[in-house]
């Protein structure tokens, strides 16, 4: 009888951060990529768009008008999931074991990362990058002064099929009162490998993919990119810290200047993946403010990316994925191989 082969036989993996498993089948794709590699999806736009409600001095569908800004730029969201004026209330149709609800009130912000409407953030000049980052952190800082603000989550969303409304490119910042269901489920893996290990998880998790080189992408003084061992998406990818970090607050000047380049080149290898401006979804999750001692905590951030085989065909989470668990077919050491690959000047430029 055969042994048993990672790259070759199914398999399910063990999410350290989630506490979930994925299920892996590299038999399915043999080859390090299949079916036919096809440019597509991209668009022209113009460095200013006079309907766009995020470019500079334009009306916002509120009416209020933009300011000329000139670099990053951040705004309360007009149609914001979250407001600060909820009034307290739970309701439990009087049986609260089986219906539960309660209120929730925050903030939800947009941050407008170039005034130009044509860029993405790997088509920034990198000093662009970086002014992401630093207002990244200080909206961090500003908002978890807030005593009613207990989880802030910085994300983006980017391209149609991820459900962006407005190609300008931009982020979001939702801030609120309780700590969503992903999150309060990572920290409670991570407290429970500290309780156990007396270590940190994702600093434990790093140091050895730094030994073994297999899933890493790219690196520098301060950061790592590299798929997870258990990553889901087929190509999705963590940036994670090299030394304990909890939050955009300890961020240093070269740490700023350090994930900027890290952010950059990422999203570079997306896009020269497919020669398309690249989809997905991606967050940052740090420690929360309320004021709780989280020791095993380590921030990192998430990029879910759906593309599958180009630039027009995307990874489903359907049937099995959704009443069973997930499953993907390229392994997490291809998909690392395949961006490492790429070169990491952005295919526009050439």
């Amino acid at each position: 009888m055969s042994s048993f082969i990672l790259e070759d036989h199914p398999h399910r993996r063990y999410n350290a951060l989630s506490g979930e498993w994925v299920l892996v089948s590299p038999h399915r794709a043999k080859r390090p990529w299949q079916g036919q590699v096809e440019k597509g999806g991209n668009e022209d736009r113009p460095e200013y768009d006079p309907k766009c409600y995020l470019c500079p001095g334009n009306d916002r569908i509120n009416g209020t008008a933009n300011p000329e800004y000139k670099d990053t730029y951040v705004f309360q969201n007009d149609f914001g999931a979250l407001i600060t004026d909820t009034p307290s209330g739970t309701v439990d149709e009087g049986m609260p074991d089986l219906f539960k609800a309660e209120s929730e009130k925050g903030i939800c912000r947009v941050i407008c990362f170039s005034p130009r409407h044509d860029l993405t953030l790997p088509e920034m000049e990198l000093p662009a990058i970086e002014k992401v980052v630093q207002l990244w952190k200080e909206q961090y800082e500003e908002l978890s002064k807030l005593d009613f603000i207990n989880h802030i989550q910085i994300f983006e969303n980017k391209g149609a099929v991820m459900g962006c409304s407005n190609p300008h490119p931009h982020g979001q910042i939702w801030a609120q009162q309780t700590i969503p269901g992903e999150v309060q489920q990572e920290l409670i893996q991570q407290e429970a490998y500290f309780k156990k290990n007396k270590s940190i998880l994702l600093l434990d998790y790093v140091n050895r993919e730094l030994e073994l080189k297999t899933r890493i992408v790219f690196e520098n003084e301060s950061f790592v990119a590299l798929v997870p061992f258990w990553a889901t998406w087929p190509f999705e990818m963590m940036i994670l810290p090299k030394r304990k970090l909890q939050h955009l607050g300890e961020f240093t000047s070269e740490d700023i200047s350090n994930y900027a380049d890290i952010l950059k080149k990422l999203t570079i290898c997306y896009d020269n993946l497919f020669e398309t401006s690249f989809p997905y979804s991606a967050g940052i999750h740090q420690l929360p403010t309320d004021d709780k001692n989280y020791v095993g905590l380590q921030m990192h951030m998430h990029f879910y990316p759906p593309l599958l085989r180009s630039a027009t065909v995307k990874k489903f989470m359907v049937g099995y994925e959704m009443l069973g668990e997930a499953q993907r077919d390229i392994t997490p050491e291809t998909s690392a191989q395949r961006l490492r690959d790429l070169p990491t000047t952005h295919y526009k430029s050439n």
